[in-house]
């Protein structure tokens, strides 16, 4: 920094000089030639500084303890007080498409691995027990703003939601219809009176959670089980900005699923999305439960994927 101060300075003296520039306090420049002569002595030696100052593996953009995941780079960093995992492809695909894990990071993740294989990154924010409330909107927005305008990822992103990670995708989708190219939702939760609700709330027929139906009083800040009860910020229920966005669905599920009954979620929503005139495809799974997720062979998501959220 020092040598280039000092060649724009022998540059700028020297020019002003050949103007015929009268300001009182400037010092006289030399003249253009010789000023030019020694500015390319001085572009060498920052030149040769710059190279040696080099480091021999050039840091990743992204901060924080980089490691590998299933043999791709990965960063953990911090980001707003929450732990953030970005997993960078080998040969990222034009544009920076990239997929979001709602919940669950690295379970079931054989699509991930495929995604990432073929150029996409991979991104997690960790913000359990917020089940997607608008304080869990808040934080995907700040990250979403994040990584679209500093690092230039693509404007629209693909949204992975397993389980509980459905209500993330589904409600922040809701929110961003603009910003999402696709989702995969597989025995997604698309009804929280389904699940935690279910039957010890007496509001379905799946297993449900007394204790993460309390959780989620507090993350919604419902006074009461009525209020929660009357909720009609569901999935099922805020589908028609979806609709409107022209955005396809993909839903992945077990027929036999007693944690998060399909026909509660998913057939809830895909019944209410097709009269929305939405696009949404259906892969059932005959005789399997709420696990495992995903697909033995995940080429159906992945083509998917690859469909809606390349070339955006």
């Amino acid at each position: 920094m020092k040598l280039v101060h000092e060649k724009e300075q022998l540059l700028r003296d020297a020019w002003l000089n050949f103007c015929g520039f009268q300001r009182p306090g400037v010092k006289e420049g030399l003249p253009v030639p010789e000023a030019e002569a020694k500015a390319a002595d001085l572009d060498k030696k920052i030149h040769e500084l710059a190279k040696s100052g080099l480091p021999e593996n050039p840091p990743s953009i992204f901060p924080g303890t980089k490691t590998q995941w299933q043999g791709f780079d990965r960063y953990d960093f911090d980001f707003n007080g929450k732990p953030a995992i970005v997993v960078v492809p080998p040969n990222p695909l034009p544009g920076k498409p990239w997929a979001w894990r709602g919940e669950f990071f690295g379970a079931f993740a054989n699509a991930d691995v495929e995604l990432v294989a073929k150029g996409f990154h991979l991104v997690y924010l960790r913000v359990p027990d917020l089940f997607g409330s608008p304080e869990a909107v808040k934080y995907w927005n700040d990250f979403y703003a994040e990584l679209t305008g500093k690092y230039g990822f693509a404007k629209k992103v693909a949204l992975i939601g397993l389980s509980r990670g459905g209500l993330y995708c589904y409600n922040w989708a809701a929110a961003n219809p603009d910003k999402v190219a696709c989702i995969y939702a597989d025995a997604a939760v698309c009804d929280v009176k389904s699940w935690p609700g279910g039957k010890p709330k007496g509001l379905g027929k799946g297993e449900g959670s007394a204790s993460e139906w309390a959780n989620l009083l507090k993350a919604y800040g419902f006074k009461s089980d009525a209020e929660a009860i009357a909720f009609r910020g569901n999935p099922v229920d805020n589908l028609k900005p979806l609709a409107a966005a022209n955005i396809p669905l993909l839903h992945v599920y077990g027929d036999a699923d007693t944690a998060v009954p399909w026909d509660e979620n998913t057939g809830v929503l895909a019944e209410r999305y097709k009269q929305l005139g939405g696009n949404i495809t259906l892969i059932p799974k005959p005789g399997v439960n709420h696990h495992p997720h995903g697909l033995t062979n995940p080429a159906p998501i992945v083509d998917f994927i690859l469909k809606y959220a390349a070339t955006n």
